[in-house]
């Protein structure tokens, strides 16, 4: 996976999905239109005159334009609802500079406001506000879904192992190690590969971006379901995307090649949230939620479709079959 290549196509689909929120009528988002707009500008201007290092600049622009000022936002709004109001007036404060908008700086006095007020009570009555209570929130994410957890850890031990081997990008190493290859299974009937192809990652850049995805998607799903469902939807989502490639290549359908990577199950999480909230569509944000899966699924395959490394079809065939575990997937008990 090209580095360069990836930044590119996330510093232009951000930016674009930005500008598609943000020219909606009524819509909050009207201070980041100049900041994607930006970030637009100099990612075009680098392909123009410094073509193989565009994505560095154009990713560059975007972490500090976007990313940046939406994490710290975050931050500031976390802060705000802990009461430390003086901490998320200064933050905001720092972040007009990444991001000068009248949002923003409405935000801004409006936390001064509150944080005269809050000093003024403070006057009449000695007990400090705290905060203890924000603490175990930080790092619920996965203490809340243990699958995640496990898988984030088992993906990590087989790249480890991989490194132990060999490099991760040799496809000698990986056939050794349990790449997934049709005509390994179809004639030599080594059916393991299924599962070892799982857990196994060509290249630190490919592991980050499968266990960020991971985090990411992963714990919401996790919570709703249960571990065990979730689990069950992860693996067999991965062996159906194994197994579909498999299919569509005897079939020739796609090209035969090496298949190595988490992005089949975690494309079934994907597909698994879809058919929930379909089934669930009439539950409070399902039909938001369901809106921002189907620009996941749309973003994967434009990236799939510009991007000759991966596999689309693995990708998809786990979507599909993570679709049809999320119909039938009912919500956890309380």
């Amino acid at each position: 996976m090209n580095l360069n290549h990836i930044l590119l196509f996330l510093a232009v689909i951000s930016s674009l999905l930005v500008l598609a929120r943000a020219w909606r009528p009524g819509s909050p988002y009207g201070g980041w239109s100049i900041a994607a707009l930006t970030v637009l500008a100099i990612t075009c201007i680098a392909w123009l005159l410094w073509r193989d290092a565009a994505g560095y600049i154009g990713g560059s622009a975007w972490f500090v334009l976007l990313f940046l000022p939406a994490i710290g936002l975050r931050k500031m709004t976390e802060l705000a609802a802990q009461r430390n109001y003086g901490s998320a007036r200064k933050l905001g404060a720092a972040l007009q500079i990444l991001h000068p908008s009248a949002e923003v700086r409405d935000q801004v006095q409006l936390l001064r406001q509150l944080e005269s007020q809050a000093n003024h009570s403070a006057g009449f009555r000695a007990v400090p506000i705290r905060s203890e209570t924000a603490r175990p929130m930080r790092h619920s994410q996965l203490r809340s879904a243990p699958a995640v957890l496990i898988l984030i850890v088992l993906n990590m031990v087989a790249f480890l192992f991989e490194m132990s081997v060999g490099d991760s990008n040799d496809p000698k190493v990986l056939h050794w190690i349990g790449a997934l290859e049709v005509d390994s299974v179809v004639v030599q009937h080594e059916y393991w590969r299924f599962i070892t192809a799982l857990f196994l990652h060509g290249g630190l850049l490919h592991l980050g971006f499968n266990l960020f995805a991971l985090y990411v998607l992963g714990p919401p799903l996790e919570r709703s379901i249960g571990t065990m469902r979730f689990v069950a939807c992860y693996l067999i989502s991965g062996l159906a995307s194994g197994a579909g490639v498999v299919g569509l290549t005897l079939v020739s359908l796609t090209q035969p090649g090496q298949l190595v990577g988490a992005s089949g199950s975690i494309m079934g999480i994907v597909g698994a949230w879809a058919g929930f909230l379909m089934r669930h569509r009439h539950a409070p944000y399902a039909r938001q939620r369901l809106s921002n899966v189907a620009v996941i699924v749309a973003i994967q395959i434009a990236f799939d479709l510009s991007t000759p490394q991966v596999s689309m079809s693995a990708h998809l065939c786990g979507l599909i079959a993570g679709f049809f575990l999320g119909l039938i997937l009912a919500p956890r008990a309380a």
